[in-house]
């Protein structure tokens, strides 16, 4: 056959795979360790922290989505962003974006102050600055496009041909988007990074991450550190999470076209100072959205033109949006950057990245979208009420 198509490989990995009893759907492996064949002779598995035939499965299905040599699966979506940083020696630069998830920045920050590698936070749309960090030599940038929680926009491919002529590796975090909207390995990008517990598994039950690799031999590295270090997955939520996967093409279009509507609805509110979604043509990046995804994601900010009681009062009166952390499920959320998801940051770091108080970061899930605009509508009623 021909390369198999997104939704294709998401739902038929593993499928039909089952040599024992002819089970659709395959088994879930529990076991801990593996009967070596004989003296000094292994099989395929011995030790689940080393391999795992369920979570192999999962890291198959990844890699192919993403379009991969290799997946190695982690027990969190932070695990997977520390796995990649096992490639960085003292001394080595990372360039990292100055706005990126709260959680990333803390550990790049954290692990550079104890002398790991160096980290340089930077605008990476600002091209003499991102100039300036490439030309230290840097071993590695990382992208985070679109970046949380503003939905900023860098250029995968223009940045991965600049890398490439410093000899700098370029990991990208897709977690917004998943391999159903955004391909970076197709664009340049060496590794890719998800939080799977958002948009790939979908259901917000599981924590676990991934680290997508373009060639053998970076993905055979990655692997071996996960191995030493016990970042590994587990079998269970590998099972879970492939189970999830199954339902990402039909989940992703329902999710956009809610936070479609969602996001035009919150453009025409005067209570609203500034809605954040490359989907809509006023996003100063939406043409290059246009041009490198497959969709606009279902993921948006904004900032209520509000004080701080205000803002209470309008969380406290939503009831289809949990306030929550995390995002990606089949539930709508919101969540207040600046006390929640980049709570880790300094508040010198998060001015410089735009979070303000005023600013919430909305995860579109897959209710109706009417009742969703309906629940908005009247937690806003506060504000003008109060405004008027």
């Amino acid at each position: 056959m021909s390369k198999r198509q997104i939704n294709t490989i998401a739902v038929r990995t593993g499928i039909e795979t089952d040599t024992t009893h002819g089970a659709v759907v395959p088994p879930i492996y529990l076991s801990t360790n593996y009967s070596f064949l004989g003296y000094d002779r292994k099989g395929d598995y011995d030790y689940s922290r080393s391999a795992n035939p369920t979570r192999n499965l999962l890291a198959q299905a990844l890699a192919e989505l993403e379009g991969g040599a290799g997946a190695v699966i982690t027990n969190t979506g932070m695990a997977a962003v520390h796995l990649v940083c096992a490639l960085l020696n003292p001394g080595d630069i990372l360039i990292a974006p100055h706005d990126c998830y709260g959680g990333s920045y803390r550990l790049f920050d954290s692990l550079s102050a104890r002398g790991l590698f160096e980290v340089i936070f930077v605008d990476q749309n600002d091209e003499d600055a991102l100039g300036q960090a490439f030309a230290r030599g840097a071993k590695l940038i990382w992208l985070e496009t679109p970046s949380n929680p503003l939905l900023r926009l860098v250029d995968i491919k223009k940045i991965a041909e600049q890398a490439k002529s410093h000899g700098t590796l370029v990991a990208v975090d897709n977690t917004f988007l998943s391999p159903a909207l955004q391909q970076p390995l197709y664009l340049g990008a060496d590794i890719v990074v998800h939080s799977a517990t958002k948009y790939i598994n979908g259901h917000s039950d599981v924590v676990i991450g991934a680290v997508i690799s373009k060639t053998v031999e970076l993905h055979e590295k990655l692997a071996w550190w996960a191995n030493c270090q016990g970042q590994t997955g587990s079998a269970f939520d590998s099972y879970l999470t492939l189970r999830g996967l199954r339902t990402l093409g039909p989940r992703m279009r329902t999710h956009q076209e809610n936070a479609a509507v969602v996001a035009n609805f919150l453009a025409t509110q005067s209570q609203i100072k500034h809605v954040y979604y490359p989907g809509l043509s006023t996003h100063p990046q939406h043409d290059l959205a246009k041009c490198q995804q497959s969709g606009f994601g279902a993921m948006l900010s904004f900032e209520l033109d509000a004080d701080k009681s205000q803002r209470i009062e309008f969380i406290e009166k939503l009831q289809l949006f949990c306030l929550a952390e995390s995002l990606g499920g089949v539930e709508s959320l919101i969540a207040h950057p600046a006390t929640m998801t980049h709570a880790g940051m300094s508040a010198a770091a998060q001015l410089e990245a735009g979070i303000t108080p005023e600013l919430f970061r909305i995860s579109v899930g897959l209710e109706d979208s009417r009742d969703l605009v309906a629940d908005l509508t009247q937690a806003l009623s506060v504000i003008g009420t109060r405004n008027e």
